[in-house]
């Protein structure tokens, strides 16, 4: 007998969702009725209450995705809401907020786009906070994926330097704002001479404008090198990231925004001798409830800002934000959020 515990009172049938049937532009995302997913053994259904939108669905929208995407689609792969339905063994209960991100959401199986989904119950995470959903919503992936570079990947440290390489990304904002408070010395990069001040503003204690090449300008900083890199531009400036890690320091791979994920002609030879390459792409089983739980109450006590760029109202603007996200011109977090 599948026992499950319901949220209070009858749920319809049908949902609203935004579902991509082929790959295209933004008419590709179409809003419409479809049956409220049902969930698995194992599995959780979530009253979707906000979504941050991520450059990943735009890729997935235009059919650039890797193989794992299958049409027709939800996106979203991430979310925030509360629990409607689950496993009694799940340890979570109707009512409950909770986050979840990656492990396939929106890719394998359907995402957040919409007024419920249904994710395996590892990836779920509990919390309890007053904050407004949109701003709840803009941290999951952003968060977990900077949390983990930093401390899988790279195992930062308190007093160690640190340099982020894409740092006016939503990753790249948060992971400075991380690295901070642990109590690193930050170097974050930007492409623009005019967003050096959004770096300083979150607290980044040399904001670097990068003009493909930015070792010498680190390495004036720092004649030694940094402790530990966080590459989020991707292949085509690895290289030149590894020049700026001391000996025995560490290069953490997490992301390409420039597009670039392999090296043609790779050799090992290319890494500086002593310098460590490691990457990171986790999910939400590296994100400890109590550090996500922290870091909810270090934002309402105003000790950490959450980077939201726009805030959009309901299904029928999730292609503004998408608009928005791939013309990336205002830095931060794009956050749908869905009344009742």
């Amino acid at each position: 007998m599948d026992k499950r515990a319901a949220s209070a009172g009858a749920v319809s049938a049908t949902m609203r969702a935004v579902v991509v049937t082929r790959p295209g532009g933004l008419d590709a995302l179409q809003i419409t009725t479809v049956p409220m997913p049902e969930p698995q053994p194992g599995w959780v259904r979530i009253k979707v209450k906000a979504f941050g939108v991520n450059e990943s669905e735009v890729t997935t929208r235009k059919g650039e995705s890797d193989a794992e995407v299958t049409y027709p689609r939800i996106p979203g792969i991430e979310g925030v809401g509360v629990v409607d339905q689950a496993d009694e063994g799940s340890g979570l209960r109707p009512g409950q907020q909770v986050a979840t991100m990656m492990g396939g959401m929106g890719r394998s199986f359907d995402g957040a786009y919409a007024q419920y989904v249904t994710v395996p119950a590892r990836q779920v995470i509990p919390f309890e906070t007053g904050l407004p959903w949109e701003v709840v919503g803009a941290l999951p992936e952003m968060f977990q994926t900077a949390y983990g570079s930093l401390a899988a990947g790279l195992g930062l440290q308190a007093g160690q330097t640190l340099l982020i390489r894409g740092g006016t990304s939503t990753v790249g904002l948060s992971a400075a704002t991380i690295a901070k408070d642990l109590g690193a010395t930050v170097l974050s990069t930007t492409r623009s001479p005019d967003r050096a001040g959004e770096l300083r503003a979150i607290g980044v204690d040399h904001p670097l404008v990068d003009n493909g090449t930015i070792a010498d300008q680190v390495r004036e900083l720092m004649p030694d090198g940094v402790d530990a890199a966080l590459e989020l531009v991707g292949c085509s400036v690895l290289a030149d990231t590894f020049r700026t890690v001391r000996r025995h320091g560490t290069v953490c791979f997490t992301g390409a925004l420039a597009g670039q994920w392999t090296i043609p002609d790779f050799t090992p030879f290319m890494i500086p001798s002593g310098v460590r390459l490691t990457s990171y792409a986790g999910g939400a089983a590296d994100l400890p409830p109590q550090v996500f739980q922290q870091h909810l109450q270090d934002i309402a006590a105003g000790r950490l800002k959450t980077p939201v760029a726009k805030v959009y109202h309901g299904l029928e603007q999730v292609r503004d934000a998408q608009a928005d996200v791939e013309a990336g011109t205002t830095p931060g977090k794009h956050v749908v959020l869905l009344g009742d």
